[in-house]
């Protein structure tokens, strides 16, 4: 009886050894495919951060270029070359405003939508038909 206490012992070590190198296996394996995911998303986050600072210098430069765009030397000389005929406004044509010229333009355009004043009543004419 001795043997097969022996042989079962055997097997059962066997088994266990077997269970133990598929799920330390496991464990390497899925080490392996986290540390692929992080390599992923770091190269992907490193692209996107070159692609935000390619725009971000593509908008300064565009602000750049709008800002010698509107440079008074500038509109001048576009102006003789043009020969558009145009004149700096005199200080009578000037008006300085205080408030948000955006939010005065759009409350100004839009003053008849929420006005306090009746609503003129639209009636339809209806023709029953037979």
């Amino acid at each position: 009886m001795h043997k097969k206490d022996t042989h079962a012992f055997v097997n059962q070590l066997l088994v266990y050894t077997l269970v133990m190198f598929c799920f330390s296996g496991s464990i390497g394996l899925g080490t392996v495919w986290m540390r692929h995911q992080i390599s992923l998303t770091a190269n992907s986050a490193k692209v996107l951060d070159a692609k935000l600072t390619e725009v971000e210098r593509q908008i300064n430069e565009t602000h750049a270029a709008i800002e010698r765009a509107q440079d008074p030397a500038i509109l001048k000389l576009l102006n003789d070359q043009w020969k558009l005929g145009l004149v700096p406004p005199i200080p009578q044509q000037t008006a300085y405003i205080d408030e948000d010229p955006i939010m005065r333009l759009a409350a100004k355009h839009n003053r008849g939508l929420f006005s306090d004043a009746a609503v003129s009543t639209v009636s339809f004419q209806v023709a029953l038909r037979r």
